[in-house]
């Protein structure tokens, strides 16, 4: 068993869910035996002097998120706060308010898979203003929370790779050290604010050479969501520094349209290996919304089950009854339909790493080459398979009292047949439609118009 069972979901791309939602969230995370729960920000708390940042996005407010800290507390559970405080920020640096923020304010960092990123998305480390301004966050923020931790990200600093406003600074100490001063300057805020810092671990795993220097306070946050992911490497090297560190797997939701459940198994499994060798404080599922957040809840609920399991059981988990469980989660009996609706990636051997292909086929309009694996003759097997999990779910989602699991499976189901039939205009335009319905079952209309511009249009 994990000493900390935590769960992440994404509430900044670009679905921020209802307060009703989050508290059948939190009753779902108790039966599982979770005791944590983060709601991953960007630029979705109702920050007082920052409108302009979320005036779209139907944030968090600082009464909502007190509300549901004390019934996360009923529950057993702590809720953390989650605020992004070094990349990732682009939702803040695009406007002229913050710009001058940036690491490059024009954008263009490369991205270590190819191409660069658009918009620019890292604070300036070298410039003082970039920790007043946490400052200010924070001092907003954190009084809402009775939880001693923060986690205050500083993943994918992606624009410290280029020529940015600190390349001298680059130059002259390395990304690495450079990365690392800032670091430590945020945690110090943290400290401050009577608080204990975690972070994602990617950037410093860049640098392992960095990783002794780092104070025994902070916790570590070890993510991967590949089945291959060196988790036993990775863990290896903060747990012989001494610090403190979760592994965080994936539920492989993001970027599928219908999951990919054995790619989430196997993630779940090597990181609770790892970690239980390693020693690891935690066991972190998380759940992100990348590519318009496309995925219902359903989709990631096989990774809420089964890592919550795994987390408090141990490898044991790796063989329970995931149908069942399902089942008596969502009261209608479509546990095999939803695994089998997640598994349909696998066909025709065309497997991409953080994403499925169906989700590639449908989220480019031009300038995508399909896998050679997925034939016309495979996409109308999957495309009937589709159809029948369509079909098994309409028996509960219409009625007096329509279920709403069930009607976001059917949503799935759509999601990968319009993949499959992409110029099939009377399917895209279903799709449309369908997208905003199913979104108003559990979310914030904050975001919605983002995630439906990512939809291709007929």
């Amino acid at each position: 068993m994990f000493a900390v069972r935590s769960y992440m979901l994404d509430i900044s791309r670009d679905k921020v869910p209802t307060m009703g939602t989050l508290k059948q969230l939190v009753e779902i995370l108790e039966k599982f035996n979770y005791n944590q729960l983060q709601l991953y920000t960007e630029h979705t708390f109702a920050y007082s002097k920052h409108e302009a940042v979320w005036k779209d996005a139907s944030p968090m407010t600082a009464e909502e998120v007190r509300e549901l800290d004390l019934f996360c507390a009923m529950h057993g559970i702590d809720l953390v706060p989650n605020q992004n405080s070094f990349g990732h920020l682009e939702r803040w640096l695009v406007k002229p308010e913050y710009n001058h923020l940036a690491e490059l304010p024009h954008g263009g960092a490369p991205l270590p898979w190819g191409g660069f990123k658009k918009d620019p998305t890292t604070l300036c480390p070298t410039d003082p203003a970039s920790l007043d301004f946490l400052a200010g966050l924070y001092d907003e923020l954190l009084p809402n929370f009775e939880s001693r931790l923060f986690n205050i990200g500083c993943d994918e600093t992606f624009d410290l790779l280029g020529e940015g406003r600190s390349a001298a600074a680059v130059k002259e100490k390395g990304e690495g050290r450079v990365y690392l001063e800032f670091l430590l300057k945020v945690a110090e805020l943290v400290r401050k604010r009577g608080k204990r810092p975690m972070f994602w671990g990617d950037v410093i795993l860049r640098h392992p050479e960095l990783v002794p220097e780092l104070p025994k306070d902070l916790i570590a946050l070890d993510w991967g969501y590949e089945g291959n992911h060196p988790f036993m490497d990775e863990a290896a090297k903060f747990a012989a520094a001494g610090l403190d560190f979760y592994v965080c797997p994936g539920t492989s939701s993001w970027n599928s349209l219908a999951g990919r459940v054995e790619n989430m198994r196997e993630n779940m499994i090597a990181a609770e290996r790892a970690g239980h060798l390693h020693g690891a404080k935690g066991f972190m599922v998380t759940d992100w919304g990348d590519g318009g957040h496309w995925q219902p809840l359903a989709a990631s609920l096989p990774g809420l089950i089964l890592g919550g399991n795994l987390a408090f059981t141990g490898a044991s988990a790796a063989k329970m009854d995931l149908e069942d469980a399902l089942n008596a989660v969502m009261g209608v009996p479509l546990g095999g339909t939803l695994l089998r609706l997640g598994t349909l990636y696998l066909r025709g051997g065309a497997l991409r790493a953080n994403a499925s292909e169906l989700f590639r086929i449908l989220a480019n309009d031009r300038g995508y080459s399909r896998h050679p694996g997925l034939t016309d003759h495979i996409l109308t097997e999957i495309s009937a398979i589709a159809e029948g999990c369509r079909h098994d779910a309409a028996r509960f989602a219409g009625g007096a009292y329509p279920n709403v699991w069930a009607q976001e499976i059917m949503y799935m189901a759509n999601l990968v047949d319009a993949a499959c039939n992409r110029r099939d205009e009377k399917r895209l335009r279903f799709l449309r439609e369908e997208h905003g319905r199913v979104w108003r079952l559990r979310n914030r209309e904050g975001g919605r118009a983002d995630s439906l511009a990512r939809l291709p249009r007929f």
